[in-house]
């Protein structure tokens, strides 16, 4: 679903020099580490390609992944006490795996090099790999199993309506993203509108608060970012949104789910489950599930991730899809 021209394609291949340092700005102020490796006492982020050794008595090794919903640093700063508490619990050693990329985590899970992963809704739903992980858990925020995609405009911006976004600049998340890229192109879609015709410029963020930051800072003029993610940095890091403004909200969607690579055996899958399951009814549990604004785990159902599927298959049917 990327898109294909030169001045359109986002970190790596920008062609447009303003884009480009756009990308490396967002990269730099927002303090992000790429590739370097974070030690925790359990939870570790090892360098591509480095395995840290492990004495013969050591617990069996669980491998997490993140959806790259959010930078790495703030990923690793987030979800830390959330792997801890869980190796503890499975008695594991639990290592933290990151990738760019969405299509990254679904490729290590379809290949079983990573045991469980915390996934976006769109790479879940429109996986072509169905035998790749199970559904597992899914969090619930406020009450709810859903979440939506927030169209968003600097604060100060004239622009109330998707339609005002017309020759402006856009920043999409991930390529398979749903709420960052997925749900943006089919609103344009029903319009009759292409985004490689309707924006000036377009660029890859590869995570929903640098899409934020970018509409903060003036960097692009709207971006479709992840309502769970800005919900979130609105009450932690409200510096970060108070510059932005919400001009449209998607339909609800099921939650991003946390799921299983099929490699994993039914007892282990089933005690991983009850764990998250369970965790709201632990005080340490319940404490580190209110730091991230989740309410508990409860258990999916494929039917929430129906309505993403249906998009997917209306841009996919060409009526003015990219």
């Amino acid at each position: 679903m990327a898109y294909h021209n030169t001045s359109r394609i986002g970190f790596g291949a920008l062609a447009c020099i303003g884009l480009a340092f756009i990308c490396a700005l967002i990269l730099y102020a927002v303090g992000h580490p790429s590739q370097v490796p974070v030690l925790r006492k359990d939870v570790t982020v090892p360098a591509e390609g480095h395995q840290l050794p492990l004495p013969d008595n050591a617990p069996p090794t669980l491998k997490v992944a993140i959806g790259a919903m959010i930078s790495p640093k703030d990923t690793e700063v987030y979800y830390t006490q959330l792997l801890q508490y869980l190796g503890k619990a499975a008695e594991m050693r639990v290592e933290l795996v990151q990738r760019k990329t969405y299509a990254e985590i679904n490729k290590l899970l379809a290949s079983g090099d990573i045991d469980l992963a915390f996934i976006c809704s769109g790479p879940y739903a429109l996986s072509t790999e169905k035998r790749a992980f199970h559904l597992l858990s899914t969090p619930q925020v406020q009450g709810r199993h859903s979440y939506q995609s927030y169209l968003i405009v600097h604060q100060d911006s004239l622009v109330r309506s998707l339609e005002d976004l017309r020759g402006k600049s856009f920043a999409f998340t991930d390529p398979d993203s749903n709420t960052g890229t997925l749900v943006p192109r089919y609103w344009l879609q029903e319009a009759g509108l292409n985004p490689s015709d309707f924006f000036k410029e377009t660029i890859f963020t590869y995570s929903h608060d640098n899409s934020i930051f970018a509409v903060s800072k003036g960097l692009v003029d709207g971006a479709s970012v992840d309502s769970l993610i800005w919900d979130f940095y609105a009450h932690k890091q409200p510096d970060l949104t108070v510059k932005t403004r919400i001009i449209r909200k998607s339909e609800p969607y099921g939650i991003p789910p946390v799921v299983a690579s099929h490699v994993m055996g039914d007892a282990q899958r089933s005690k991983l489950q009850r764990i998250l399951l369970n965790m709201h009814e632990n005080d340490q549990g319940k404490g580190i599930l209110q730091a991230l604004l989740i309410d508990r785990f409860v258990l999916p159902k494929d039917g929430w991730y129906s309505s993403i599927r249906s998009m997917q298959r209306a841009l996919s049917s060409g009526q003015g899809a990219p």
